[in-house]
């Protein structure tokens, strides 16, 4: 999503009788260090930080600038792939994050997209969200579209459905095994609580297609939208939440989620909280702002100067210990007092 600066400054008025400790549930559990967690880099008892990396803010590829970044996923060789929302993937080395090659992305029309979500198949083809429409499309490596899914009329932006532009969907994730794809919504749409977005899913068929599954629903801390997520082995997600406040900053919170006995909401035209409706249990792994700042400074006022827009991730493997490996990404807005920033973590789940 990339105005938010301008609807942060639309609502400041609002977001001034808060702030950003009381959005939301109680912090994570303190961190108890055990022997597989530096002192000093952990964010909470199953969340650690290594390191942070600016090495590419404000550069530029070939003439494209490199940023606006929206999504990561892994290359079936160990490349990162790095998802812009102005129509733009790149290839990174996974060690320098320099970037290898870029293909420019549009619709069938030859416009370019809002892309906020991605997967990467398991052909190599590239499963990329729009969330004007919003649109799910299959890519060849060079930016050919294969196929478009179908999305659900209520999910599609008004007034075609009860979505809000640049609103939709924002995370991207194949279940373990591959046959389920989820999107998620980043804000509820027009007749739910202003609390619930729903997650959408799709079963895979024959050919490599996707027809619509069921669909869950998540409940967001107040103030914060969806930006992106990721599953995890077992089936769970991990689920980043995201807000902005003029003059406060950013906040992020990092939870687990788990859809598996959560109610299938697909029918359900209006989620107003009512009784027999199960949401899907989340737990606070981590709030980025409880991180240390290994040295990082910011551009703009920030809780904490490690935290910018974060808005993508992607799980890159396991270490020693079997913690997942998660690399998060920030979206700079191509905005002189944003950063487009790397994190890596380790978060036990």
């Amino acid at each position: 999503m990339r105005l938010r600066h301008v609807i942060a400054t639309l609502t400041a008025g609002l977001a001034a009788a808060t702030t950003l400790t009381a959005a939301g549930p109680a912090a994570a559990q303190p961190a108890h260090l055990g022997s597989n967690a530096r002192a000093g880099h952990a964010c909470s008892s199953t969340v650690s930080i290594d390191r942070f990396s600016d090495a590419l803010d404000k550069t530029t590829y070939n003439g494209t600038f490199v940023g606006n970044f929206s999504a990561l996923a892994v290359e079936r060789d160990g490349s990162l792939a790095a998802l812009e929302d102005r129509s733009q993937l790149f290839d990174l080395d996974a060690r320098t994050l320099q970037p290898k090659s870029a293909v420019h992305l549009a619709d069938e029309n030859g416009a370019d997209l809002d892309s906020e979500g991605l997967v990467i198949d398991r052909d190599g083809t590239r499963l990329i969200t729009s969330e004007v429409e919003p649109s799910i499309r299959r890519y060849s490596r060079d930016g050919k579209i294969l196929d478009r899914l179908p999305v659900p009329s209520a999910l599609l932006v008004a007034p075609a459905g009860r979505a809000t532009a640049n609103q939709t969907f924002e995370g991207l994730t194949l279940l373990p095994g591959g046959h389920t794809l989820l999107a998620s919504m980043e804000d509820p749409i027009a007749g739910d609580s202003a609390d619930l977005v729903r997650f959408q899913t799709w079963t895979r068929t024959e050919g490599d297609h996707f027809r619509l599954a069921a669909q869950y629903a998540y409940r967001i801390d107040a103030g914060l939208g969806v930006p992106e997520v990721q599953a995890t082995p077992d089936g769970r997600l991990l689920v980043l939440e995201r807000g902005f406040t003029a003059g406060v900053g950013n906040t992020v919170r990092l939870y687990l989620a788990d859809p598996r006995h959560a109610t299938d909401t697909s029918g359900i035209e209006n989620l107003t909280g009512q009784s027999g409706v199960r949401v899907m249990k989340k737990t606070l792994l981590a709030d980025i702002a409880d991180c240390p700042s290994l040295g990082a400074t910011a551009k703009e006022t920030q809780p904490n100067p490690l935290l910018d827009n974060i808005e993508g991730m992607a799980v890159t493997g396991r270490d020693r210990t079997g913690r997942l490996k998660v690399v998060l990404v920030s979206d700079d807005n191509q905005n002189p007092v944003q950063i487009t920033r790397f994190y890596y973590l380790r978060v036990r789940v």
